[in-house]
């Protein structure tokens, strides 16, 4: 592959020296692309419709200005490129207005992209991402690749720039929201891991949400690879639009080409010729869905180079991701599990089946989309009951009526509390929302940290009483 000498020499034409640059959103994303463009010599305005901007003071001593309280048109309509932070719909009003007057519309994403020198491996899906994006990087790491992991993980890619080489490989967590305002964003190796309806609360329909996730594959080459679900029909129908080598993988089922499961082993058969990489034995976290991921991410790092013995370093010690299926402590004989990153339907359900012997399940939040019935199935056959918190509460109550146990909670702490009621004397509670946590939490951090301080709460009270 030689994505990386591409990349090196396309990436110098792209100058911001003097031009008026518009940013729109003063998160961590919005910050960084300010940044990164302050430090090329462009004029940057931040807007954010916030009142006030966490990160003020940096972009102000950058030489930053800031536009806050609301977005003006004509601020707009007179830059000659407009950067958005991932989440911003594409078609407000001022965006619409730059278009318009010709102005360029791209997200940080796509701007970081027209710099950074090295590899990109670019992970997509509905869910998965972190997980998969984190083992990419520990594997290729292992392999003695100088490897620099972010993007929607956490550390925005703009915020990689300087550091980056020609002999670096960028592995990035790649949202719907950021591969939609993409246009050059080009990966050596794009990995889809499945796809399912989600973020339904802020694309327009699920065919724009597709449209947005196959765009990993707008600009691949055919001597890039295309790492794709085979157990997906919808991954493997999208998948069908790149000219890149396609490498299959599944976790359900043997391959006549690619990487599967077949027994304890995770097997690569490539031109009738098989080698066996690791062993489940290898593996930490626990679940189909997470044992998915790894396969994916084995896959991912053998395109960069990866040897099955840097897999099983990268994989050494790692037993998921906060918030992911996290484990905690046991209380009084029940288990409590952390995945408030389940934020969709097709998560929470692989949680609840995760589970042996039965869960006691918090869900709810603001519900993004899908289908209710594929919980309710998953609930009836794999839980004991389900306690619901947020505005999806009434909703999902509906949904799940007749299939399992429903409890309302008016906080996490109350949630926590009736969860480890229904789950004794020796059952599993877990957080698995299907929802985004903004009705009631900041994000899906803070929900799994109170999560966290409730079930210590909780055991502090019970070791107290024994």
């Amino acid at each position: 592959m030689n994505g990386g000498r591409r990349r090196a020499e396309g990436s110098s034409g792209f100058d911001v020296a003097g031009r008026r640059v518009v940013v729109v959103g003063a998160a961590r994303s919005g910050v960084a692309a300010a940044l990164a463009l302050a430090r090329r010599g462009a004029s940057v305005v931040v807007s954010e419709r916030a009142p006030s901007a966490t990160e003020a003071g940096a972009l102000t001593a950058a030489g930053v200005e800031l536009e806050l309280g609301g977005h003006r048109t004509e601020t707009f309509t007179r830059a000659d490129l407009v950067v958005v932070s991932p989440g911003v719909k594409l078609h407000i009003p001022v965006l619409e207005a730059a278009r318009a007057a010709g102005v360029e519309v791209i997200g940080e994403l796509e701007l970081a992209s027209r710099w950074i020198r090295g590899r990109v491996v670019a992970i997509t899906g509905t869910k998965g991402k972190s997980t998969t994006t984190t083992l990419v990087g520990r594997m290729l790491d292992a392999a003695g690749v100088r490897v620099l992991t972010g993007g929607n993980i956490g550390v925005p890619l703009a915020s990689q720039v300087e550091e980056s080489r020609p002999d670096t490989v960028h592995v990035v967590e790649a949202s719907s929201f950021q591969l939609e305002a993409t246009s050059r964003f080009h990966a050596d190796v794009a990995v889809f891991l499945n796809f399912s309806p989600d973020h339904l609360d802020q694309h327009a329909s699920i065919e724009e949400y597709r449209e947005a996730k196959a765009r990993i594959f707008e600009t691949q080459r055919a001597d890039d690879v295309a790492v794709v679900n085979a157990d997906d029909p919808e991954v493997m129908a999208l998948a069908a639009r790149t000219t890149a080598r396609l490498v299959r993988f599944a976790a359900a089922r043997e391959l006549d080409e690619g990487v599967f499961v077949r027994g304890d082993a995770i097997v690569s058969r490539e031109g009738g010729r098989e080698t066996v990489w690791f062993h489940r034995r290898d593996v930490e976290v626990a679940g189909r869905h997470m044992l998915a991921n790894v396969v994916a991410a084995a896959a991912a790092a053998h395109a960069m180079g990866a040897s099955p013995a840097a897999m099983v370093e990268g994989l050494k010690g790692f037993q998921g991701l906060e918030h992911a299926m996290e484990p905690l402590r046991e209380v009084g004989g029940v288990r409590f599990v952390n995945d408030s990153k389940a934020t969709n339907v097709d998560a929470a359900r692989y949680a609840i089946e995760s589970v042996p012997g039965g869960a006691v399940v918090i869900l709810g939040g603001k519900f993004k989309g899908g289908d209710l019935g594929v919980l309710r199935e998953a609930l009836r056959e794999h839980a004991r009951a389900a306690v619901l918190i947020g505005e999806a509460a009434p909703m999902m109550a509906e949904a799940f009526a007749g299939a399992v146990v429903v409890e309302r909670a008016a906080s996490m702490a109350d949630a926590v509390r009736r969860a480890y009621a229904l789950a004794r004397p020796a059952g599993t509670v877990v957080l698995a929302p299907a929802c985004s946590s903004f009705d009631m939490f900041a994000d899906y951090g803070d929900r799994g940290r109170q999560f966290k301080e409730e079930v210590a709460r909780l055991g502090a009270a019970h070791d107290g009483e024994s």
